[in-house]
This record gives structure tokens, C-alpha cells and sequence, in this order.
């Protein structure tokens, strides 16, 4: 007797759980064996891949484009009861985030797309998930990695540009797409994605550059080499009224000069991406932009002609003097980067003394490709250090202040720290220190991962301790979102490239050193090194401020190629002529 209620009991429950589930198709094992609808009217989807954290499991897969889509179901088999899950509700993005998991067990997934009728179409494969606590460099690689996913699902892969934020109405920044063309490049290397894919968007990329429209029309892509701050994801053309911005472009260049060095195999499409990316730094004409005696001017539209202010230390715009200088076709005057320097500003603040610009986005984008490290100007030479231990030291400061905490935000501390440009509750802004600059109570998680070659002990602590307090909140598809605030108990939605890129470019910097090795390699930046005065540093002469953290994080060195680079400083003499 008790077998039979046992039996019907049995019966009552499937009926029911197959009643929750509206008739979906059934999981016939543990295992997650797919049974697929009959009629499917659209298709399965593809590409589905996991990133597995600490209590957390990220899913990505292909986009559906099909004017019939409404959205994703995505559905979940727990290992531990072998019960299939109902779905949470449908997804309007082909990413989805799982907080509801335990260490050390498995999760069997798979997603079917949703029409805008409620059809669902076939399954897609499975992917399995454990779950699990991360060593550091584990740790580093799914930071990494979540970080780089942002430039491979949020480009049009029709041009190669890249949104500036991860909203669905986004435009296209250029900068962004400087940073993403690098960040192919640590995709291949970590076996990411494969050299042909990255081959292959680059090539699409670098196109489009050198094809889109230049002049001086309003709706243009550029002018005179240069390219406007913001394009249509779409058609590549001019949006917002942007200006044609000349560190912008310099930004985009970064990427691309990259991208020539890294790609260096004979065959066709190499080839192709070398001689584009040749001609798109020939083409800039650098020179125009010196409107007011040496400095470069911010930039220039068509409707009121050049910008009335110019580029003057200290700030990100290193990268664009540089390139400026090393061009080939139409460098600015040699006097250009002493006027640069005439206008820095050496303070004393936490006990680093440094040359200050509060928001830590001006220590980090010239340094995501120029290796500093070991070489001085006559301004560095002065002063006894280099521009990298010059980033070091305003780094060291800037978590000094949280630390400090003048205002008295909550949570500010020693593992909450970094203030630079991001979205805030109210809007963006660009807030630093010291000297404090905006602060709100804003903290960014680029700040610290964007520091990382410069502080990575107190860069690692902090974005742990944000992962392990604010996971639920501030970790997404992507990673890190852009911004938090504690005291107004505010999370940052969005996330925006140009902050993603410094967060998987420089742990790299920091993990290998590739970046710097490969792009100091070009004869552009060479040349722009030699113009602007930079020359070695004498071995011991680099007065560093002590390491805070109490145990060592050493690199890890993961060659992709037998040219991976050694943790020296690169020689500013000029290589081997080479095109340029």
C-alpha cells in the first residue's frame, strides 16, 4: 500500500512540474539529452560558451538576427536534483548572468530563442558549470576575459566599430575601437578566440577606416586622417555634432600600429593588415592640428572650424604627441613636446610626490602601449624617476585619499579605491585625486584594473574585495560594470569600452608584457621617442617609493610566440628600418 501512494505521489509531481513548464521539452537524464519542439520557427541558437567564477556562472552565445525574435529562454538542470528548472524570465540579450549557484556543484545549461508569438525553437547544446573559488591568476584570466567579451560581442562585425557603452542605442566611439583592435590580440594569445577570427575582424576593421568617407563634410567619417569622436554603429558616419578629435584618433592608432606589429605572418590577409594600417597612420596630418603655435589642438569641427583649446600636459594625450612627432608624412615641430611639459604640475601628496592629474584615466592610456619603463625625458630626467613609477606613485596616492576619505563615503577604504572618469548616479563625470577632483563617492573598478602594471597587489586586493562584497550588483556579462556608489547604494548599469580596455590591456601588460613589447617595436613610436628627447635611463638611477603589499605577486609569464617580451625596459635607439 505504501508503494502504490508512494507511486501516485510520484505522479502528482511530474504532472504538476510538467504543467510549471508549459510543456517545454523535457531533459530525459541528468546529463541535460535535449528533446526539441516540434515546428521550431526560429533557429537554434549557437556559439553558447561559459565564463565560471566564484558563486557565479556568465553566459554568452551568438546573437539570432530575425525580425521575429522577442527574446531568449535560457534553462537549467542542476546536477544535484536532475530537475528541470523554469526559466527566469526571457532575455533580450544573448548574455546571461547566474547568481543562484553553489561552489562545487554542476549546472547544465542550454537556450532556445523566442519568437513574438512564444514559439520557442530548438535547443541549443549544452554547457556544463562548476562553480568554484578562484586562485589569483584564475581569478585574473575570468577578469580578463569577461572584460575582452565586451569588444567581441559588442562590435559590428560588418565594420569592426565598436560601442561606446553597452547600451543598445549606443554609438561608436574611435577610441573604443583602438582599444578593442589590441584587445584581439590578448584573445589570440590566451587562445580566446582563434588568430583567423581575430585576422578576420581586424581586416573588416581596418577597411572600413581606410574606405570610409573623408572631407570636410558634416556627415563624414573624417578629415585629414583624423576621425570624429563618435560614428554611427551602423553606417560609419558622423552623429552627436562629435569633433574631429585629435586624441581620439591618436587612441584608434594606438590599436592599429599594434595590430601592424602583432600580425607580422606573410600570408595574404597579414599583409593586408599591415599595408592598411601603414596607410591609415600616413594619412593623419598631424601637423594641421598645430593651430596655436606648438601645442595640438583638441580638435575641429565644420561648423566652427578648430576647437579653441590645446593639448598640455599632464594628461592622456602622451600617446597623441608621440605619434605626432614619429609620423612619417606630417610629424608636428620638434618643439611640440617641451610645450607639452611646460604646463605640468610636480605636487607632494600622501608622502608620492608626482606629477598630479587626478583622474587616474590620464596615468593609464599612453601607458596601455608605450612601455615607460627604464627611459626619461629631460622633465623625468630631472626629477629622478620615469613616467611609469610617475603612474605608481599617483596610483599609490589616489588609494591613499580613499583611504583618507575627507568626506566620509561609505565604504571607501583600502580595498575600495580608484577615481577616474566613469558614469556616476547622475550622469558621467570625471572625478579624481589628489588633489580631489569631483568626488562623489564614485568608485571605478578600471581605476584599479587599469593600474594594474603599476600596483598589482593593491590592484588585485581591491577587485576582489568589489567582487566578494558587490557581486550581485556589480558583476554582469562583461564583468566589472562601469561604476558604483556606496553611499547612494547606486550600480552602474552600463559598461563602456573604454574602460573595459585598460582592464584586460594592461593585466596583460602586467601578466606579459606583450603589449609593450610588440608595440614598442614600431618604428613610429621609436622615432617619436627619440624627438621628444627620451633616452635610457642609467641602471639604478629610478627612485622608487616603497611596494605596500607584504607578499609578492609575480608575473606569469604565458609566451604565445618565441618574441613574448622579458621584464626589461625596451631601448629607445630606433630598430632596423622598417615600413612605416
Amino acid at each position: 500500500m505504501k508503494c502504490v501512494m508512494l507511486l501516485i505521489r510520484c505522479l502528482v509531481v511530474f504532472l504538476l512540474l510538467s504543467i510549471c513548464i508549459g510543456g517545454v521539452a523535457w531533459r530525459q537524464d541528468m546529463l541535460g539529452v535535449p528533446m526539441t519542439t516540434k515546428d521550431a520557427v526560429l533557429a537554434a541558437p549557437t556559439g553558447l560558451v561559459k565564463r565560471v567564477g566564484d558563486r557565479s556562472v556568465i553566459l554568452h552565445w551568438d546573437p539570432l538576427v530575425d525580425s521575429h525574435l522577442a527574446g531568449y529562454y535560457v534553462y537549467r538542470v542542476p546536477s544535484l536534483t536532475g530537475l528541470l528548472e523554469q526559466p527566469r524570465g526571457l532575455l533580450l540579450t544573448n548574455h546571461f548572468v547566474d547568481f543562484e549557484v553553489k561552489n562545487g556543484l554542476t549546472y547544465h545549461y542550454w537556450v532556445r530563442a523566442v519568437n513574438t508569438t512564444g514559439q520557442e525553437s530548438h535547443d541549443s547544446a549544452t554547457i556544463s558549470a562548476t562553480p568554484r573559488k578562484l586562485n589569483d591568476e584564475a581569478f585574473l584570466d575570468l577578469v580578463q576575459h569577461t572584460a575582452f567579451d565586451y569588444f567581441w560581442y559588442e562590435t559590428n562585425a560588418q565594420n569592426g566599430l565598436i560601442k561606446d557603452r553597452s547600451s543598445d542605442t549606443s554609438v561608436s566611439s574611435i577610441a573604443a575601437v583602438g582599444f578593442g583592435l589590441s584587445a584581439l590580440t590578448v584573445g589570440i594569445d590566451r587562445g580566446w578566440i582563434s588568430r583567423k577570427a581575430g585576422q578576420d575582424r581586424v581586416l573588416t576593421t581596418l577597411e572600413f577606416l581606410w574606405n570610409s568617407p573623408q572631407g570636410p563634410e558634416i556627415d563624414a567619417t573624417g578629415y585629414k586622417g583624423f576621425y570624429y569622436h563618435f560614428l554611427d554603429m551602423q553606417t560609419g558616419r558622423r552623429v552627436r555634432g562629435s569633433e574631429l578629435s585629435s586624441i581620439d584618433t591618436a587612441l584608434l592608432l594606438g590599436g592599429v600600429l599594434h595590430v601592424q606589429q602583432y600580425f607580422d605572418q606573410p600570408d595574404v590577409t597579414e599583409a593586408k593588415i599591415r599595408a592598411l594600417a601603414n596607410d591609415l597612420y600616413r594619412r593623419v596630418e598631424w601637423s594641421w592640428m598645430q593651430v596655436r603655435l606648438a601645442k595640438i589642438c583638441h580638435g575641429w569641427t565644420p561648423e566652427t572650424g578648430f576647437l579653441p583649446y590645446d593639448w598640455g600636459g599632464y594628461n592622456e594625450a602622451m600617446i597623441l604627441y608621440l605619434l605626432a612627432l614619429g609620423s612619417p608624412t606630417f610629424p608636428i615641430s620638434a618643439n611640440a613636446w617641451a610645450a607639452w611639459t611646460s604646463s605640468y604640475v610636480w605636487q607632494t601628496h600622501y608622502g608620492q610626490a608626482f606629477i598630479v592629474f587626478p583622474p587616474l584615466f590620464g596615468h593609464q592610456y599612453s601607458h596601455v602601449w608605450i612601455d615607460f619603463r627604464g627611459i626619461q625625458d629631460a622633465y623625468m630626467r630631472d626629477k629622478g624617476l620615469d613616467y611609469f613609477e610617475n603612474s605608481r606613485r599617483a596610483t599609490l596616492a589616489n588609494r591613499a585619499y580613499a583611504i583618507a576619505n575627507p568626506h566620509g563615503w561609505a565604504d571607501y577604504g583600502e580595498n575600495v579605491w580608484g577615481l577616474t572618469a566613469s558614469d556616476i548616479p547622475s550622469s558621467y563625470s570625471a572625478r579624481g585625486a589628489p588633489p580631489p577632483e569631483r568626488d562623489d563617492g564614485t568608485i571605478t573598478p578600471t581605476a584599479a584594473g587599469g593600474s594594474f602594471a603599476f600596483t598589482p597587489h593593491e590592484s588585485l586586493a581591491a577587485l576582489r574585495y568589489m567582487y566578494a562584497t558587490y557581486r550581485m550588483r556589480l558583476w554582469g556579462p562583461y564583468g566589472f560594470k562601469d561604476a558604483f556608489n556606496p553611499t547612494q547604494k547606486w550600480f552602474a548599469t552600463d559598461y563602456l569600452a573604454i574602460d573595459q580596455g585598460p582592464i584586460v590591456l594592461m593585466i596583460e601588460n602586467y601578466r606579459t608584457g606583450r603589449i609593450w613589447h610588440v608595440f614598442m617595436q614600431h618604428m613610429a613610436i621609436q622615432r617619436g621617442l627619440e624627438r621628444a628627447g627620451f633616452a635610457p635611463v642609467p641602471t639604478g638611477r629610478i627612485h622608487t617609493v616603497p611596494d605596500t603589499a607584504p607578499h609578492p605577486l609575480h608575473p606569469v609569464v604565458q609566451p604565445a610566440h618565441s618574441d613574448t617580451a622579458p621584464h626589461t625596459p625596451q631601448p629607445v635607439t630606433p630598430p632596423a628600418q622598417q615600413r612605416s
